[in-house]
């Protein structure tokens, strides 16, 4: 059977069921890595991939483009302005926290050197919220929690992209004949002409679309197709002026969302789509390729890492970027836990193997597999009953709380909507369209 075969099955598959599978503790990635397991060489061997070719890089460019693109549009800056401090402080200081964390408990656990130990940090520090989506679908949940969940995750992945270019260059360097003073001008000029892409492309193509459409010229799906496109345009621009196409994807949604608003949003509902069926598709690649072949690979020391990494790892940061908030121990250990490694974990080893050509050491790669399964696993089968405990917990403190200083974990204005987690059916209809 041909993997495009494997794929298309296995999309048509979990939409049979899907609206089942939302009342049982089986999420869409658990589902989606277990057919890529299932079917790989290590199991009923139906279909093998390669992590390394040609058309794998090019799914993963293309998923992590568009995930960055729609991601970056989603996050609405006016509307969390009244609880931008969990976020900014869970990014500002957790993320760069979860980076130096992961890079020391790598380092002391496994054999590798500082640069690998950092790469494998700055892959593993982004989170992905759609692997415990019930936390931000139970409205028992204070939705201001709910909401910094889903902007941290949201913007994570663009944030640590850097971190992921700056620590696998240097990485090349060491075994390159090229100075170091070359390779840092490299990462300035991938991260700053990406930048320079991403605001050019979401200006001047977002300024474009809006006028146009507002000005009756636009017709249906066609202003959707021109939102999507403008991934490509970010991609291609960057790529040509030598900047990383990632971040520019990501910095071209995040200027289109500024100039256009909510009528940027509305514009980018088949660009979401898209982005969830290529999701879709990674995990099973995942489960196949990168899985698969790591299951045999397990050791104490990776085992404790992947441990770690999921907790102390993540938790820790997390409580110290949150001290001065006011928020209670459970908020922040609510907080701290629902970190899931998934998408943006897995995209972002398959940019290593494209970059390194696989010549970092294959332990990475384990941890990376690991991490992400059990992130899967154990945080879609607590993601519900969490939600309800921590809920509970919220609503028998509830007048202590609001008697006390205004707490940034107090309740937000319920009346607006948080972002959709991937996964997740729309609330509203699309007929804009």
């Amino acid at each position: 059977m041909s993997t495009l075969t494997v794929l298309a099955l296995a999309v048509f598959a979990h939409a049979l069921v899907s609206k089942r599978l939302t009342t049982t503790i089986v999420t869409a990635p658990m589902v989606f890595v277990a057919i890529g397991l299932v079917t790989g060489p290590e199991a009923l061997d139906i279909a093998g991939i390669d992590l390394g070719s040609d058309e794998v890089i090019a799914l993963a460019e293309l998923t992590l483009s568009v995930v960055l693109f729609s991601d970056a549009v989603r996050v609405d800056a006016r509307r969390v302005r009244s609880f931008v401090g969990i976020p900014a402080r869970m990014l500002g200081v957790g993320l760069p926290l979860v980076i130096g964390f992961g890079t020391v408990a790598t380092r002391f656990l496994l054999d590798l050197d500082w640069t690998e130990a950092a790469v494998l940090a700055s892959v593993l520090a982004a989170t992905d919220a759609a692997l415990g989506q019930a936390v931000l679908t139970d409205e028992s949940v204070p939705a201001r929690i709910r909401s910094s969940l889903n902007v941290e995750s949201g913007l994570n992945d663009g944030l640590a992209l850097p971190a992921v270019t700056l620590f696998v260059a240097i990485s090349v360097a060491e075994s390159d004949a090229e100075p170091a003073s070359f390779w840092i001008r490299f990462v300035a000029e991938q991260i700053g002409y990406g930048v320079a892409a991403g605001i050019a492309v979401g200006l001047v193509g977002g300024w474009l679309l809006l006028r146009a459409d507002r000005g009756g010229w636009v017709d249906g799906i066609d202003g959707q197709l021109a939102a999507f496109a403008q991934v490509g345009i970010a991609f291609v621009v960057s790529h040509a002026i030598g900047g990383n196409s990632f971040i520019a994807a990501f910095v071209a949604g995040m200027t289109f969302r500024f100039i256009g608003g909510d009528t940027a949003e509305s514009k980018t509902a088949y660009t979401e789509d898209s982005g969830q069926l290529l999701a879709s598709i990674t995990f099973v690649v995942f489960g196949n390729a990168l899985l698969g072949p790591a299951l045999d690979e397990l050791t104490v020391p990776i085992a404790v890492l992947v441990v770690a990494m999921l907790t102390v790892v993540r938790m820790v940061p997390i409580a110290v970027s949150l001290i001065g908030t006011g928020l209670r121990m459970p908020t922040i250990a609510f907080l701290g836990w629902f970190g899931p490694r998934g998408l943006a974990s897995i995209l972002f080893v398959f940019t290593v193997i494209e970059e390194t050509d696989q010549q970092i050491d294959g332990d990475l790669y384990v941890v990376v597999a690991w991490t992400v399964l059990a992130s899967v696993t154990l945080h879609g089968v607590t993601a519900s009953w969490g939600a309800r405990r921590y809920g509970a917990w919220f609503a028998s403190h509830r007048a202590e709380i609001d008697d006390d200083t205004p707490m940034p974990e107090g309740p937000m204005d319920d009346t607006e909507e948080p972002m959709r987690p991937r996964w997740h059916p729309r609330r509203k209809p699309d007929v804009s369209e």
